[in-house]
């Protein structure tokens, strides 16, 4: 299993791949990387990264596309805490620093990498440049009209729902609780809105969502009670002081 350690036995290239596809977080073909950042991933740089388990590389159809793995995402969040590799210079040394202030500031806003570089509905969808056709309504009588269904739980009560179980299951404000026990409290709870309130959380500045870093340790319960916030699976909240 690859570590930061290993970092210094990485290229400038393979260290500069595993950055940008965490900053792009989604999966980036050759044209793109070549676009966005002005190499591509190809030869010995992508067999590395792929042996290493750090990139899954779809090579299925041209250009070859690249995403991160799940280790690669663990090894690209702690670059910074890595020697950069001699061969790399000032441009790679650069990189390290920003990465180090970088991981710095999300601590301190309690940002998960993921969840901060994840991308939205209006970054990930291509402009174009086609008008926009407008299609007609149909037309809804009495006789067809659908009947009346209850209203959905508004996010607002969703969000007051999960700190009313937080606060009968924490043994003290921020404290950290299961969000498998969150999920028991609240089984009548829709399961996608529930998930959608706690990302919402996750902005608050007095909510704290964070996976258990001894993976080991989980259960089959708790795994199932995760919640996928960018690209990391989250199984604890806390709220109130650290």
């Amino acid at each position: 299993m690859t570590s930061p350690a290993d970092v210094p036995h990485l290229t400038p290239n393979q260290i500069n791949a595993l950055v940008v596809l965490m900053v792009e977080a989604r999966r980036l073909t050759n044209v793109e990387l070549k676009e966005l950042a002005g190499f591509t991933l190809t030869g010995k740089d992508n067999t590395k990264l792929v042996d290493l388990g750090l990139v899954d590389t779809d090579r299925t159809h041209r250009p070859f596309a690249h995403e991160l793995t799940e280790q690669g995402w663990r090894v690209a969040r702690q670059l910074h805490t890595a020697a950069p590799p001699k061969q790399g210079g000032s441009t790679t040394r650069s990189l390290f620093v920003v990465l180090s202030n970088l991981h710095r500031s999300l601590d301190r806003l309690r940002v998960s990498h993921g969840d901060f570089f994840k991308q939205t509905a209006a970054t990930a969808a291509p402009a174009t440049s086609e008008p926009r056709q407008e299609v007609p309504a149909p037309t809804v009588t009495a006789t067809t009209a659908a009947p009346a269904t209850a209203a959905p739980v508004s996010a607002a009560e969703v969000e007051a729902l999960v700190r009313s179980a937080y606060r009968e299951l924490a043994t003290a404000p921020g404290a950290w609780v299961g969000l498998a026990d969150v999920r028991d409290r609240l089984a009548d709870t829709d399961r996608a809105a529930l998930d959608a309130a706690l990302r919402a959380m996750v902005g608050r500045d007095d909510v704290r969502i964070i996976p258990v870093a001894n993976t080991k340790s989980l259960t089959a319960r708790d795994r199932a009670a995760a919640v996928r916030i960018g690209n990391e699976d989250n199984h604890a909240l806390a709220i109130g002081p650290a």
